[in-house]
Parts: structure tokens; C-alpha cells; sequence
């Protein structure tokens, strides 16, 4: 009977020993699985946060080509444009002179940022005429508009003015920013 109860204890010890073995490897396997799930779950999560930031460099770049931002740029367009904010305003002087574009710096994707400067003298009635001005040339313009430097400066009163006599002289110098390189191959849809 001894022998039995020896052989039996045998048998139990071995059993424990290899029911705490299989779950020693069942736990590794589980922890390797989890880092494994782990690793997917940050990749996922990367590569979701890459669509995101696709999707919404996409958004930029459709808007700013909407814009015209991303092409030529459009002189006598930004002209036609000029005018019919100084009409719609009615600002009683608007000067402007637009020097030749020139290339400022290249970027990444074969696209290069050039600019367009531009001085500008204008005569108001006040101070929100010029706002209202730079305001609509933000809006409307087929380029990104960069304010360099204004400067106001009181008009000398004469005893002659009235409510509809500028008081204000503006002197500006503003930057017509566009992007150009590959808009070509975007505006055909990518065919060559």
C-alpha cells in the first residue's frame, strides 16, 4: 500500500508540476499574443492618425487650389479684383503697383513659393475703409495675401472738406503668395 501511496504521490506531483508548466506557457503565449494585439493596436492607431492628417492636408491643399493660391498667378485678374473692391467701397483713391513675381523659396513635391509685392496708396474716409480693403483682398484674391507693413497717416483738413473727403492716407505693402510647380498635373487630373 505503500508502494501504491508513493507511486500516487509521484503521480500527483508530476501532474501538478506539469499542470503549473502548461500554464506557465499558456501564460507567455497570452502575453505574447497581448503584445502582439498591442503592437496591431498602435500601428492601427498610427496609421488611423496618418488618414487624418491626410484627409486634412487634402482639404487644404483642394482649398487652396480652389482658391488659387496654387497655379499661376493671375495679374490681370487680381486687377479686375482691385477695382471692383475700390468701386464697391467707394474709396475715393486707390494706387497700386505690382513688382514681378519673384521665386522665394522651393518646397518639398516639386512646388516652389513665389510672391508678387505690391504697394498700394489709398486715400479714406477712415480707419475701417483699409480693413474693409486688405479684408476683401483676403476674400477675393486668387492668391494668398500676406499685409508687409501699413502705415496711416492724417490728410491735412482744409476748411473746404466735407464728410466725403478722405482724411486718411494708407501706404501699404502687401505680398501676393502663390505655389507653383505641379498644378498642371493636378488641374488635368494627374494625365500626362
Amino acid at each position: 500500500a505503500l508502494l501504491i501511496a508513493l507511486a500516487m504521490l509521484a503521480a500527483g506531483a508530476g501532474s501538478a508540476y506539469l499542470a503549473r508548466e502548461a500554464l506557465r506557457t499558456a501564460q507567455r503565449q497570452h502575453q505574447a499574443t497581448q503584445a502582439e494585439r498591442n503592437e496591431i493596436d498602435g500601428r492601427l492607431k498610427r496609421v488611423r492618425n496618418e488618414e487624418q492628417e491626410i484627409k486634412r492636408k487634402n482639404a487644404i491643399f483642394s482649398d487652396l487650389r480652389t482658391r488659387g493660391v496654387i497655379g499661376e498667378e493671375q495679374r490681370l485678374e487680381w486687377s479686375e479684383q482691385i477695382s471692383a473692391i475700390r468701386e464697391r467701397r467707394r474709396l475715393p483713391q486707390l494706387e497700386y503697383e505690382i513688382a514681378p513675381q519673384t521665386k522665394i523659396e522651393s518646397i518639398p513635391g516639386n512646388f516652389s513659393i513665389h510672391a508678387s509685392s505690391m504697394k498700394m496708396s489709398a486715400r479714406l474716409l477712415h480707419e475701417e475703409d483699409l480693413i474693409n480693403l486688405i479684408d476683401d483682398l483676403r476674400r477675393d484674391a486668387r492668391a494668398l495675401i500676406l499685409v508687409r507693413a501699413c502705415a496711416l497717416s492724417r490728410l491735412a483738413r482744409t476748411v473746404s472738406d466735407t464728410t466725403a473727403t478722405p482724411h486718411l492716407q494708407a501706404e501699404c505693402q502687401i505680398e501676393w503668395i502663390t505655389l507653383q510647380g505641379l498644378a498642371s498635373a493636378l488641374t488635368s487630373g494627374g494625365r500626362q
